[in-house]
């Protein structure tokens, strides 16, 4: 049998996307504390800010009153979504020059397989170095880059060297990376999970190789399995250059809390509005299989419930929201937001298909 090719993996990170756009577009703002959004000082939050405001402890979706506080001097500038827009599609642009599997996370970030690339005798080090050389000789901007044969160990290894760095994990280094590895750097591993590892004394992916699995999978689930994956530095998701959307949301954080179900029921009507006219460019290639209402409270924790449908309507959306309204009175609403579950038409009519024969008896 032919040997498996060992897959090379690299992660693009751009260094504060939004803010350095900003910076580079107005040279004044190079040496301040910088912040986009939030320009509401009590309702705002911060969309990311540059590496001098970071320096103050400020981070992406923190409060604008906050970051106030840690850092008097930031300055805040509205965000340029076309501007930023248009310079990601300029960045997956040169991405393609190197591959086609692509996979891009946001505007700022993507995998990108290239395992096949005969450019720099198939260096992935390389590769991820002419990149970055491209996107600052072209845009004026600076990326950071990690490179791995799978994709979580790539995303940790862009951010080891920011910014304007890059980090290599070889096969032959991955065993002992991984086990000095704080579970806090796995994605998807937030503070309520750290939380729960730490109280079972799991800090590391050495400590997860350590804990018996079937306590792991009953404590944690699916999650407990990927830690486990992940633990042993095995991730073989493939880098995906078509990703599907599987939903569409709209949601909206309101200059003043709501009080009452009657503000809520007024809100959800221009949110409904909104998700209609968005879902008018999907519906052709997509069913719809659920819908969904999430409120974010005063007190910034959130609740989402969701309801099987295959169709959206006001009259849905209200009865989801009467439903996580009545399970949290007394709180005030500080967002509201609607989505919708989707699935590939194909697909979605072949179900339709198949639950149709078992009705009638043919299964």
């Amino acid at each position: 049998m032919a040997a498996v090719k060992q897959r090379k993996i690299i992660h693009i990170d751009m260094d504060s996307f939004f803010a350095s756009v900003e910076m580079r577009d107005n040279p004044a703002l190079c040496h301040v504390p910088l912040a986009i959004g939030g320009k509401s000082e009590h309702r705002g939050v911060l969309s990311t800010c540059n590496y001098i405001a970071r320096e103050y402890g400020l981070h992406s979706a923190m409060p604008t009153f906050q970051a106030k506080q840690l850092c008097p001097d930031l300055v805040l500038v509205a965000g340029r979504m076309p501007v930023y827009v248009e310079i990601s599609k300029k960045i997956r642009e040169i991405f393609f020059r190197y591959t086609d599997l692509v996979e891009p996370l946001s505007l700022d970030e993507a995998y990108l397989d290239v395992t096949d690339c005969t450019l720099f005798k198939g260096s992935a080090t390389y590769i991820a170095q002419d990149i970055r050389r491209v996107i600052f000789e072209e845009l004026a901007l600076t990326a950071s880059a990690g490179i791995a044969p799978c994709k979580f160990l790539a995303k940790i290894a862009s951010d080891e060297n920011k910014p304007n760095g890059q980090c290599v994990i070889v096969p032959e280094q991955v065993d002992a990376f991984i086990k000095t590895l704080p579970l806090k750097k796995i994605p998807g591993v937030g503070k309520v999970t750290q939380e729960k590892l730490a109280q079972r004394g799991l800090f590391t992916c050495l400590d997860i190789q350590q804990y018996q699995p079937t306590l792991l999978l009953s404590e944690f689930g699916k999650q407990g399995a990927r830690l486990i994956a992940f633990s042993q530095g095995i991730d073989n998701r493939c880098v995906e250059p078509n990703r599907e959307r599987k939903s569409l949301a709209v949601e909206h954080t309101f200059g003043q809390n709501l009080h009452s179900e009657i503000q809520c029921l007024e809100k959800l009507t221009g949110l409904f509005n909104e998700l209609e006219r968005r879902l008018v460019k999907v519906l052709d290639q997509k069913s719809i299989i659920r819908v969904g209402v999430k409120l974010k409270f005063s007190d910034f924790t959130q609740k989402t419930t969701e309801r099987k449908s295959t169709r959206v309507s006001l009259s849905l959306l209200s009865i989801l929201l009467h439903h996580l309204l009545q399970q949290h009175q007394g709180k005030h609403i500080r967002l509201i937001g609607v989505s919708v579950g989707l699935e590939n038409k194909i697909k979605h009519e072949q179900t339709a298909v198949q639950l149709s024969f078992i009705e009638k008896g043919f299964y």
